[in-house]
């Protein structure tokens, strides 16, 4: 039978699932929803943008009070009131109303990752935290992979505001088990007490170490890739390689689906070196440089003028940056415990979000192809493996003394 622990990981994979469901529902709602509410198209570019500025600039907060109150009743809030934001869009009458409710939505979600992590590291010991955090990780991959048609299939069927209104309270089904599952007496849900001294990494702590500056680096060449990948990829089956609109949706979500699996499994064997006794931290970034490397051959796509080659690298190159998904958040985690270094790392994450689309785009326009873009991102992959390779070492970590919390 699965123990607890191992429930509440594949529920805050669950979590994760609806957070990205609920991310992404607005692009499906966008063709009918501008339409309706007589959007343009850099105000229907606003709007959809609109969610990244919260969640972004939420998340170093966000993981100050998870370290600080623990992760059970932040994640309860978290969770209703991005889902009531996303039901209250059914009112939405024009784009500043759009925005408010993206932005609420960003602001509930910004406390998912640091959550789900805190609870990870409370309750697993390092040689299969590797695992758990593929497993927790797996979301982000399968969320985009159910949201999208699901969404539209509601949106075709029902329209755009039951979409919303589905999706926005549906997602409040997941709060029942979660408080059910973990209690108040968890490790992982106590609040910092007051005067007792914490090993969590305060943000000028870890602001201080080359160690933090390089996983801030690293996490946003890993997501530039990623978000180059979500944004762009279809279009560049489309325009490069002529497929139809369904060919090119059904190698992304391969593409995806791969990196789901290949993080779940480089998490396992990541896991069953450390048990063997190898350093974990060694062992972490061996798999993190390792998928980065794998990464980086997308760029040998554009070398080649043999369509299945280059299709066969792209959707290889992101599944296997997939070796790096759980242990590089793993890794994290190792060298500096507590919610916060995670969250400037997941503020990394999403910087990346907000650029990697805009600058893509800028590029395709200034050249009329891809290949830009495509070496932009084998550079920006080389310097994730730079930052790996250099920054992110066990001897670039400060020698800190624990802090008294509450304070």
């Amino acid at each position: 039978m699965i123990s607890r622990r191992w429930f509440v990981v594949c529920w805050l994979s669950l979590g994760m699932i609806i957070a990205y469901v609920d991310r992404v529902n607005l692009t499906s709602a966008m063709p009918l929803l501008g339409g309706d509410l007589k959007l343009d198209a850099e105000q229907r570019g606003m709007a959809m943008s609109a969610f990244f500025w919260t969640y972004t600039i939420g998340q170093i907060p966000a993981g100050m009070l998870v370290d600080r109150r623990g992760v059970r009743l932040l994640y309860a809030a978290g969770i209703t009131l991005w889902s009531l934001a996303s039901a209250l869009t059914v009112f939405a009458t024009g784009l500043w109303s759009l925005v408010i409710t993206r932005w609420v939505v960003g602001l509930g979600e910004s406390v998912v990752t640091s959550s789900s992590l805190r609870y990870i590291r409370a309750h697993f010991q390092e040689k299969e935290r590797g695992f758990a955090v593929g497993v927790y990780m797996t979301g982000t991959k399968i969320g985009p992979a159910i949201g999208f048609p699901l969404a539209g299939w509601l949106v075709a069927n029902y329209g755009w505001q039951a979409m919303f209104l589905c999706m926005g309270l549906g997602s409040m089904l997941w709060l029942g088990p979660w408080m059910a599952t973990v209690p108040s007496t968890d490790p992982a849900a106590q609040p910092a007490t007051p005067g007792v001294k914490s090993e969590s990494y305060t943000l000028s702590q870890a602001l201080s170490t080359k160690a933090m500056w390089g996983i801030i680096l690293g996490t946003y060449c890993y997501m530039y890739f990623v978000y180059y990948c979500m944004t762009w990829m279809p279009e560049y089956f489309q325009k490069a390689h002529n497929m139809s609109i369904k060919d090119s949706n059904w190698f992304v979500g391969a593409s995806f689906g791969g990196m789901a699996m290949v993080a779940a499994l480089g998490g396992w064997a990541a896991d069953r070196w450390i048990a063997r006794g190898a350093e974990p931290i060694f062992v972490r970034r061996v798999f993190t440089i390792a998928g980065f490397v794998m990464a980086a051959m997308q760029t040998l796509s554009v070398f080649t003028t043999s369509q299945p080659l280059m299709i066969g690298i792209t959707v290889a190159a992101l599944c296997g940056l997939g070796l790096a998904t759980a242990n590089y958040w793993a890794l994290t985690t190792t060298l500096m415990p507590g919610a916060v270094p995670v969250a400037i790392q997941n503020t990394a994450a999403n910087l990346a979000g907000i650029v990697a689309p805009w600058l893509t785009g800028w590029m395709i326009k200034k050249t009329g192809s891809f290949e830009a873009p495509i070496m932009a991102v084998g550079v920006w992959l080389l310097l994730g493996i730079f930052s790996y390779a250099v920054l992110v070492r066990k001897t670039t970590v400060a020698q800190t003394e624990p802090v008294l919390q509450g304070r």
